[in-house]
């Protein structure tokens, strides 16, 4: 039963749709009728708000912190459960019927649970290719294909890299269009706002 209540209580967590709240909150309408039509941050900043992009960014990244801390905190073994349930939350939430964001703030936010310094160079990775090539999915994919690699050099802990190979599967597997537009040169940059 203990294991029902951590895979419920993460995935409602995550499935939060911040990005769309903030944006409807804020007299923008809905976000999933802009740009990409995602819900996640970098589509947020396509509205032109930074600040909103940054709240949502936080948020999301937030919410993958808090679900693996609090189960953490208990010192108990659903630690695992909780950053898969809260991650599949935000990618398929029961709200959105299961068309949800691509995943990469939030589970940054499950890294810097495990381990901060996983977070923290994870992120880096992200910002310095963003800042490099302008492109907000190819600095996921980035981050996200060295994320496994550093779990195994920052925490030696196998459970800790098979996570971040779920989650780096994840968020590879919800890129695919991304990946086939940056093929193809036509993937919009970072900041670049929706046509009016």
């Amino acid at each position: 039963m203990i294991y029902l209540l951590i895979a419920a209580f993460a995935y409602l967590l995550g499935s939060i749709p911040f990005g769309l709240v903030l944006t409807r909150l804020a007299g923008l309408g809905d976000i999933r009728a802009i740009g990409s039509g995602n819900i996640g941050a970098t589509n947020v900043l396509r509205t032109g708000n930074k600040w909103l992009a940054a709240a949502t960014l936080l948020l999301d990244g937030g919410k993958g912190w808090l679900a693996v801390a609090w189960i953490q905190g208990y010192g108990h073994g659903g630690v695992a459960l909780a950053a898969i349930a809260v991650f599949l939350g935000h990618l398929f939430p029961l709200w959105l019927r299961f068309k949800g964001g691509k995943g990469v703030a939030t589970g940054f936010g499950i890294f810097f649970a495990l381990a901060w310094p996983l977070g923290a160079i994870s992120c880096a990775a992200w910002l310095l290719t963003a800042v490099v090539f302008r492109f907000s999915s190819l600095a996921a994919l980035v981050a996200y294909a060295l994320a496994p690699v550093l779990a195994y050099f920052l925490t030696g802990s196998w459970k800790t890299v098979a996570l971040a190979l779920v989650i780096a599967a994840l968020v590879y597997w919800k890129h695919r269009a991304n990946i086939a537009r940056l093929l193809r040169g036509e993937e919009p940059r970072i900041g670049k706002k929706a046509a009016a």
